[in-house]
């Protein structure tokens, strides 16, 4: 593995860096001018060189401080510095995300990497254009509004023979600029790169196997680790205590160390097979005290809980709910979800007594940095970490315990190690996305119309300590504070309907003591809204007479939220529920949903063998409509993978665990949708180009996941409370 300083880029002929703090040293070559940050730790996010660097061959680099996770932003991105910059795709790259390198942009979740990374990007472009054309116009000898841009070519407009490149302007020479946000961008319907399907930087590489993932990646003279702990973690607040280690019980595999710090225990060997015979062969004695109320009893504990109670929203009068005509009454149930990468994670770490080199994944580099100097004790501006993607991870799955493992195993050691998680590890110890429980009650009259809806929620918040800091260090488990995508969502529960009485009340539950690690999974609780909201929707729909499709655009005004319905039932030519309506076991729904600030609408169509109890998912429709889509193909790719995994998570995706801990540890314990098991899909984009980017990667999930829920009623008569709708609760319904 190789990598270059920034510095280094101007070797390969020279570039416009534009210094941030400039160090200076003569050579016989070009100034090497080198980049320093202007703290200890990260780049300036104030100077224009930070974000790029024009090259001598008429190319740029493009710092993006957002990690690709098969998203495709680092493609998207490009994309708008390109076209703020007029150079074609060809002539635009980025490097790998590093700290002290890169930008520092916060996290890559809530479908932000373009929505809050784009305009910065394109600021940052038009600041740079503008600059260029200020010394082009001195060059040319013309004034800057004569002058025109076509791939990084500057010319005068009716003497195409007075023209320079950028590349030819810079000279090497870095220009001491900052960046002041105040320069003019495009204007839309200038567009010629924004808006249109280009491939992606990273498929060509990962459809031929020749991508570098992070489970790829070797470092010469390093020791191969792994961890050793129960099979499936107890509740977050109670760890994991080691009561005896039998270390002759591995004295016959060669080369193998057993290294521990705490509660926190490993091996590593020069051999990768050693490596993980020895973990799973150590004779460990831990307490496994009972921690949990087991799978069948979450909720009930949730709702005994002694919970933090907001109202998130009250509009109108509530108590008028019960008195119209139709009205209903629910209690759903969600489950916790786990990440599960079809790469368990893996991360090398070299630490040494006052410096660390760490190599992950993760969706923030900065946030991981801060991780591994609170598990090493090294000064965080001497911890570095670099970026290599992982094999999925739909959120924050187990790649900053990773990290932290390899850390806390090269401290011990001495030496550079590579951890990389058993499935038992990543799907046992994951943080999984948080149960949900939800009391729901809602009414429509006489004509159709919506009048009260009130919504209760119970879950508790994310994790904070990682297990590896909580068994290495013994650090308290702590939960983030609880905003955002950690309570009740009220874009996603009746935002989309005219509903004059309105009431949402959300039951935080003190997640410490008797609960799973819980944090953010992709369109976080919004399954669980939707699966409850959506559901009580079809129900008054059905009530008052009207097909699902005609009662939702009865209560509807938004002109996005009606585009985007009609849009995915055109797709699917949705026809009306006939008056003579019976289950057949073929079944459609629709629904509406998002994540937060993207209208997204979705339509399932099911099969269900009501002997067996199974549900098939046929086909599957998504429109969403994100603002301005700078790459339609991307966020039709995101649509599609929404679709499945909605599937997936909607049919079959359950954590199981008894009072003790976790049991859902492979494939077969906790089943995922199967490739034969795939439903097809039509994912469609309405394009708003004169509408900000909000956001694709997740707002999907939450209507297609309802869909199927509505369609399961189409088919059956029946409607489940609690998902997964698996064939076991769906024969017991089928009962009753």
């Amino acid at each position: 593995m190789k990598t270059f300083p920034r510095r280094d880029l101007l070797k390969t002929g020279g570039s416009l860096l534009i210094g941030l703090t400039v160090g200076w040293k003569a050579s016989g070559q070009a100034s090497d001018y080198v980049a320093f940050a202007t703290g200890p730790d990260q780049p300036d996010m104030k100077q224009l060189d930070t974000w790029l660097a024009i090259h001598a061959d008429n190319t740029a680099t493009i710092f993006i401080g957002f990690t690709e996770l098969g998203q495709g932003c680092s493609t998207a991105l490009l994309q708008i510095a390109a076209e703020e910059l007029d150079l074609d795709m060809t002539q635009v790259k980025t490097e790998r995300l590093e700290t002290h390198r890169t930008p520092n942009q916060g996290g890559t979740v809530s479908s932000a990497s373009v929505a809050r990374g784009g305009p910065k990007i394109r600021a940052v472009a038009a600041e740079a254009r503008q600059a260029l054309l200020k010394m082009a116009s001195t060059r040319l000898n013309a004034p800057a509004e004569r002058l025109l841009v076509v791939k990084g070519v500057v010319s005068v407009a009716g003497d195409a023979k007075r023209s320079v490149t950028y590349g030819a302007l810079v000279g090497g020479k870095p220009l001491h600029l900052p960046f002041t946000g105040t320069a003019s961008v495009k204007s839309t319907r200038d567009y010629k790169l924004v808006g249109t399907n280009i491939q992606r930087r990273d498929i060509p590489d990962k459809a031929n196997g020749k991508y570098v993932h992070m489970q790829h990646v070797r470092l010469a003279g390093m020791l191969h680790g792994r961890v050793v702990r129960p099979r499936g973690q107890g509740a977050y607040g109670a760890g994991a205590r080691i009561l005896t280690v039998d270390e002759t019980s591995i004295k016959d595999i060669p080369g193998v160390q057993i290294l521990r710090k705490g509660n926190f225990l490993g091996v590593v060997a020069p051999r990768q097979w050693d490596a993980v015979r020895a973990a799973q062969k150590l004779k460990v004695v831990w307490d496994t005290k009972p921690s949990l109320p087991g799978s069948a009893g979450i909720h009930d504990q949730m709702r005994a809980a002694k919970t933090m109670d907001t109202v998130v929203l009250e509009t109108g009068n509530i108590s008028v709910l019960d008195r119209a005509r139709h009205v209903i009454r629910q209690t759903y149930k969600g489950p916790y979800q786990a990440h599960a990468p079809f790469g368990p994670n893996c991360a090398i770490a070299d630490v040494k007594s006052n410096a660390a080199v760490v190599t992950c994944s993760t969706q923030n580099i900065y946030e991981t940095r801060r991780k591994i100097g609170d598990v090493t004790g090294v000064p965080v501006e001497n911890v570095t970490v670099r970026y290599y993607e992982g094999s999925g991870t739909y959120g924050h799955s187990c790649y900053d315990d990773a990290a932290q493992a390899a850390a806390i195993l090269s401290r011990l050691a001495g030496k550079p190690v590579r951890v990389q998680f058993m499935r038992w590890d990543e799907i046992g110890w994951d943080n999984y996305g948080p149960a949900h429980l939800a009391d729901i009650r809602a009414s429509a009259d006489e004509n159709g119309k919506l009048v009260g809806y009130e919504y209760h929620g119970w879950q508790h918040n994310w994790s904070v300590t990682e297990t590896s800091q909580q068994l290495a260090a013994g650090t308290a488990p702590a939960e983030t504070p609880g905003t955002g995508a950690q309570g009740l969502n009220p874009t996603n529960l009746g935002s989309m309907y005219v509903i004059p009485n309105r009431k949402l009340v959300n039951h935080r539950v003190p997640g410490i003591h008797g609960y799973l690690k819980g944090s953010f999974l992709r369109s976080p609780l919004d399954l669980s809204f939707a699966f409850a909201s959506e559901q009580t929707i079809d129900e008054l729909a059905y009530l008052a007479g009207l097909d699902p499709y005609e009662f939702r655009i009865r209560n509807m005004k938004d002109e996005r939220w009606l585009a985007v319905l009609s849009a995915v039932a055109k797709a699917a030519n949705w026809k009306p529920r006939s008056a003579g309506w019976k289950p057949s076991g073929h079944g459609r729904g629709i629904a509406l949903g998002t994540h937060f600030s993207s209208y997204a609408a979705a339509v399932a169509e099911i099969e269900v063998d009501r002997n067996m109890g199974k549900i098939v998912a046929k086909h599957m429709y998504g429109a969403l409509d994100a603002g301005l889509a700078v790459n339609p193909g991307f966020i039709e790719n995101q649509i599609s993978g929404q679709l499945v995994q909605a599937a997936s998570r909607m049919l079959k995706e359950e954590v199981k665990f008894n009072e003790t801990g976790v049991t859902s540890l492979d494939w077969n314990s906790y089943p995922i949708l199967r490739f034969e098991e795939c439903p097809e899909v039509t994912p469609i984009v309405v394009q708003r180009l004169n509408e900000k980017y909000s956001g694709g990667g997740e707002e999907v999930l939450s209507p297609a996941a309802a869909a199927i829920a509505n369609a399961l009623f189409d088919a059956t008569g029946v409607r489940l409370r609690e998902y997964p709708l698996t064939p076991e609760r769906v024969r017991a319904a089928l009962k009753s």
